[in-house]
């Protein structure tokens, strides 16, 4: 059982706080265990008229495997002295450090974030990059995981960020029966940049869900691009740009992607010999297969599968994120056009 503590600073966010402490809670009792910290055992006031208990002092710190700060509303001022040498102590000592939103500020401030690639909400990451110029602020990603240091973009990043970390500590089983629950996607591809604000046509859906969800059901199949398109009732040219601002991504992208989710839970939870599961999650040969899992999981579907059973809680913690995958070849991947 893992400990994750989670530090309430100085006018915490109330959301990003209770996403984080939702998606621990609803995980099973023997995975993790929960504990709120701050300066004092003192309740932290949050929005000027709110109280959340706390258990423990920064001493709460000190045996945590995971250390989580939620946003900060004043995110511009300079933290606790001891709220930073804290953390850095919990880094120091091999625990896990992670930010949601303008938690990176204080990480920033503690100087956890040096040299480091690093998001927080889109709208404060030019002011994070100007204030820590020797930290890589990227504000398109919806979370960077740097192994022991991770940070979450904006708001409901928190949830992409802790559903990523129980995928990576304990399975994709886990993880989606967690996002069941909450009524949200196991994975969003792409990044935060599909929700930055930008001008869009009067009377413009931005909604492809429907084609998205049909090619879902059809993830084994060789769909073209000029297909999706057609199902969309848009142009090559339209559907692609529409998707890409919906999605943060590319259609094959996106795709290849949903293939590699689908390839994890089938190695996790069955016994198909990998030439099937290839096969089952569209991918044009096991060769294929392999090339792209191992690209975006880190590993190869055998070791994977095998890793993941026999010692789950340190099955996926260096593997990249899908948020961060980078464009792949198109190489027999089952999509064209």
């Amino acid at each position: 059982m893992q400990t994750v503590a989670v530090v309430l600073p100085p006018a915490p966010v109330l959301f990003d706080f209770s996403a984080v402490w939702s998606v621990f809670a609803l995980c099973p009792p023997d995975l993790y265990r929960l504990r709120t910290c701050s300066l004092t055992c003192d309740a932290v006031t949050v929005h000027d008229r709110m109280a959340l208990t706390v258990e423990s002092d920064l001493g709460g710190l000190d045996d945590a495997d995971l250390v989580i700060v939620p946003g900060v509303m004043d995110y511009e001022r300079p933290q606790p002295a001891a709220l930073l040498e804290a953390l850095r102590r919990a880094r120091s000592r091999g625990a896990r450090v992670a930010s949601v939103c303008t938690g990176a500020f204080v990480l920033a401030q503690a100087g956890l974030l040096d040299g480091r690639r690093a998001t927080t909400h889109w709208a404060r990451a030019e002011l994070l990059a100007r204030r820590f110029p020797r930290v890589t602020v990227d504000p398109k990603v919806l979370y960077v995981d740097e192994g022991d240091i991770l940070t979450a973009a904006g708001v409901t990043a928190s949830i992409d960020l802790c559903l990523h970390i129980l995928r990576s500590d304990h399975g994709a089983a886990p993880a989606n029966k967690v996002a069941r629950h909450l009524v949200v996607g196991p994975h969003r591809s792409g990044g935060q940049a599909q929700y930055i604000e930008r001008p869009l046509e009067p009377g413009r859906s931005r909604s492809l869900e429907p084609t998205r969800d049909w090619l879902l059901e059809r993830l084994d199949q060789a769909i073209t691009v000029p297909e999706m398109a057609s199902h969309a009732c848009l142009s090559v040219r339209a559907f692609a740009r529409r998707f890409q601002e919906e999605t943060g991504t590319s259609p094959h992208q996106w795709l290849i992607l949903q293939r590699v989710e689908q390839a994890r839970v089938l190695l996790e939870d069955g016994d198909l010999p990998v030439e099937q599961v290839a096969a089952r999650c569209g991918f044009g040969s096991p060769l294929s297969f392999r090339q792209h899992f191992r690209r975006h999981v880190g590993a190869c579907p055998s070791d994977y599968r095998r890793t993941s059973r026999q010692a789950p809680q340190s099955a996926a913690r260096a593997q990249p994120s899908a948020a961060d995958a980078t464009v792949l070849p198109r190489a027999d991947t089952g999509i064209s056009g």
